[in-house]
Order: structure tokens, then C-alpha cells, then sequence
């Protein structure tokens, strides 16, 4: 297994997993007084917590893979993994710049802006520390960094021109800005799993492909016509309500999560039938999934699905809602011209004026 794939591995699953949903639909009073514990936890757990920077030891005993550096007239040590080693500084690897594969994880770390000086960085694992921030000078080679649970809050300053897979899971994330597209030209897989967000406004990357906002808290399907090049999306375990939102530009959407969201009407989905390659869509888990019209309303509303949920559509299904499809235009086309022929009588009527009074 390469450095990225193991860096990324068990982070792009499909989110159909977790049928059970053990761990779903707890109060929300709940969730903030167990979060108030957590942090208060987490503060107590730091003034414990001893000094204890990285030394010249542990880095000799933690780098590997011998590579020739840039100028091609030397070799080094490109490799470094120093995870789960309570390390709370790293101020050491400034002068470590060969450097291209760093695995910081399970520390206990706040700061990491020392990184900044390897600029032959390739990929990053920082998962598991204490950083508030993912902020990092433009790092000119950087294609693959991962940030994810830490006490993260903004995702200003990730601007690296060759990163391509972000993951910022489960941290403290209210709003997205800062992402600028004309630098994230490269960036295809965007993970925001277990944040704040209330909105997936504020993702303005037009070169996005993967986009995982699962478990958030999120009401609002916004700013979607930025999003031109996305494939696949996830939104399992948010509050969505309403289905507005999806613009007709998104022409290479095909993949749309929404598993336990609070959709009730299985008209909604007919919302989403601007998107013209829209094949596979997951509801389960919603209160409209429990109506006994639920797949084939769904379908008379999207007629490009193919699968609903875990079920491909059959031949059945799909001649069927053609049928329904049809009944309901021309039904609605009728409605429409008697509306028109009734309005017409009466414009008619209004047009002649009052009859004048017969003579006595």
C-alpha cells in the first residue's frame, strides 16, 4: 500500500454503511452537555499533560526510505513517523526539509506551523492532536493531508495548488470559507464529516468530485451551482427538510446521499430531477421512506434513477411510472386548458361590456 492510499484508507466508504444507526438520534440538549463535559475534559487532560518536544533521537529513529534529494547530488531520509508519542512540539523539523511523507498523528500537538519549512512535503497525517487550526504556508507539492479529529474550527488558509484529498472529519467546523478554487484546482475529495455546518454553502471549489458532509447539522442545500464538477455526494445524518438547492450545471452529479435526514414528502425528491445524470440516490432512514409509494414516486419524479437505495429499479417498476409519468402530463395538460378556455369565456364577457337593458 502506497503512502496515500494508506494515509486515506478507510476514509472514502460509501456512507450506506452503519445500517443499524445505533449511535443516531440522540437529544440535543444531550449532545451540548456532553460536549460542554468534553471540553472541560479535554482542558483538564492539558494542564496534565507535560512538556515533551521532539528530540534529535526520536526523529533518527522514526525516518526511513532513503530517496535522492532534489539536486540529485545527495540522498535523505524522506519518511517520518513519530504518531502516538505525546510529542507537544515539533519545532525540531525545520531544519528537517527533505522531508515528503510526515506522520504526526496521536500527539498532543497545538501548533504545527514549523511544517511549513518542508517544501518538498507530499502527504501529511495530523490526525488526533489538539490543533485549532489546519493553516499551513502554501506548500508547493502538497497533494495529500489529513486533519481530522483535532478542535479544528476554520478552514482558512489550505490553499496548496497540488493538494488533492482534504480530510477535516469530526472536528469543530461552523462555516466553510477561505477554500480558494483558482488554487485548489487539483483538490477531488473534500471530507467534512462530524462538524458544525448548518449549510453546505461556501464550497467554491469547481473541480470537486467527492464531496463527504455527513453528520453535521446541516438544514440548507446551498451554493450548489458552484459546484460543477462533483460526482459524488454525502449528507447522511444531517436535518434536511427540503430538497431545493441542486442546479441543473451540476451535469456530471450522479451519487447523492441523504440517508436519516427528515425528508417526509415523497414528492421531494422530485426536486433533484434537474440533474441530468443523477442515477443513484439513498433516502432510507427518512419519514418518506416508510410510505408504501416511496420508490415509485420517487422514480416518477427522477427518471434517470437507476438504483434507490440498495435497489436497482426493475422493468416493472420503471414501465410503471412511465405510465403514471404520462397519465399525470396529460391530466395536467387538460387542467391547464380548461383553465385557459374558462378565462378566455370570461375575458370575452368582460370584453362586451354590461347588456343594456331591454325597453319596457
Amino acid at each position: 500500500m502506497s503512502d496515500e492510499e494508506a494515509l486515506v484508507s478507510g476514509e472514502g466508504e460509501e456512507e450506506e454503511q452503519n445500517p443499524t444507526g445505533e449511535d443516531e438520534g440522540e437529544d440535543e440538549d444531550e449532545d451540548l452537555l456532553h460536549g460542554d463535559e468534553e471540553e472541560h475534559a479535554e482542558a483538564e487532560e492539558e494542564e496534565k499533560a507535560p512538556p515533551n518536544p521532539l528530540t534529535e533521537d526520536i526523529v533518527a529513529e522514526s525516518l526511513s526510505l532513503l530517496c535522492k534529494t532534489g539536486d540529485g547530488l545527495a540522498h535523505a531520509y524522506v519518511r517520518l513517523d513519530i504518531h502516538e508519542r505525546d510529542i507537544t512540539d515539533i519545532e525540531i523539523l525545520q531544519s528537517f526539509i527533505h522531508l515528503r511523507y510526515v506522520d504526526i498523528s496521536k500527539n498532543a500537538l497545538k501548533d504545527i506551523s514549523a511544517l511549513s519549512a518542508l517544501t518538498h512535503m507530499l502527504t501529511l497525517k495530523a490526525d488526533e492532536n489538539l490543533l485549532t487550526s489546519a493553516k499551513l504556508d502554501e506548500m508547493p507539492f502538497l497533494q495529500v493531508a489529513s486533519f481530522s479529529h483535532n478542535r479544528i474550527t476554520t478552514t482558512e488558509g489550505i490553499n496548496h495548488p497540488l493538494l488533492e484529498h482534504l480530510n477535516l472529519n469530526d472536528n469543530r467546523i461552523k462555516e466553510v470559507s477561505g477554500l480558494d478554487g483558482t488554487k485548489l484546482t487539483r483538490l477531488h475529495t473534500l471530507e467534512l464529516r462530524g462538524n458544525k455546518l448548518e449549510t453546505t454553502d461556501g464550497i467554491y471549489l469547481p473541480c470537486i468530485k467527492n464531496l463527504f458532509l455527513a453528520a453535521n447539522v446541516i438544514r440548507r442545500i446551498e451554493g450548489m451551482s458552484r459546484l460543477t464538477g462533483l460526482t459524488t455526494l454525502h449528507l447522511r445524518d444531517n436535518q434536511i427538510e427540503n430538497l431545493e438547492g441542486f442546479s441543473d450545471v451540476q451535469k456530471a452529479l450522479q451519487y447523492i446521499n441523504l440517508r436519516n435526514n427528515l425528508v417526509t414528502s415523497v414528492k421531494e425528491p422530485a426536486k433533484m430531477k434537474v440533474l441530468p445524470m443523477l442515477r443513484a440516490l439513498v433516502l432510507s432512514g427518512n419519514p418518506c421512506a416508510e410510505q408504501d409509494d416511496y420508490r415509485l414516486e420517487t422514480l416518477i419524479g427522477i427518471r434517470t434513477l437507476e438504483r434507490l437505495d440498495k435497489d436497482e429499479y426493475t422493468d416493472e417498476e420503471r414501465t410503471e411510472a412511465e405510465e403514471i409519468a404520462e397519465q399525470r402530463r396529460i391530466e395536467e395538460e387538460e387542467r391547464a386548458n380548461e383553465a385557459e378556455a374558462e378565462g378566455g369565456t370570461a375575458s370575452d364577457a368582460e370584453e362586451s361590456g354590461p347588456t343594456a337593458p331591454e325597453d319596457q
